[in-house]
């Protein structure tokens, strides 16, 4: 938020050097200068007034965002819990025959290295 305050003193800022520029530069009468002062302030604060409410609609919108991701996050750990949760059930029954095919498969491979350095 604090992005948007300076950006919003940053156009009043500009807006007011330009307008003292304006005035002691122009050639106009005072009556066509004021009007001109009085339609150029008038676009400023429709200006300000379209940048309030941009800011308010990305705020809402960025809250909807965040409330909606937290929700999405929450669903997804508890889809991955009980995915971890069945694969363990699945895999505990297995889990010694498993242990003896990769313990079968090391004894192969070491047979394996010691034939290729024999050779």
């Amino acid at each position: 938020m604090a992005d948007g305050k300076s950006l919003l003193v940053g156009f009043m800022v500009g807006g007011a050097i330009s307008a003292t520029a304006t005035l002691l530069s122009t050639p106009s009468s005072g009556r066509e200068l004021r009007g001109q002062v009085k339609q150029q302030s008038s676009e400023w604060k429709d200006m300000l007034n379209s940048l309030k409410s941009d800011g308010i609609r990305l705020k809402d919108q960025i809250t909807e965002t965040s409330k909606e991701g937290a929700a999405l996050m929450k669903d997804l750990t508890q889809e991955l819990k009980r995915s971890v949760t069945e694969w363990k059930t699945a895999v505990e029954p297995h889990k010694e025959n498993i242990h003896e095919y990769l313990e079968q498969i090391e004894a192969s491979l070491k047979d394996l290295e010691e034939k290729v350095q024999k050779s």
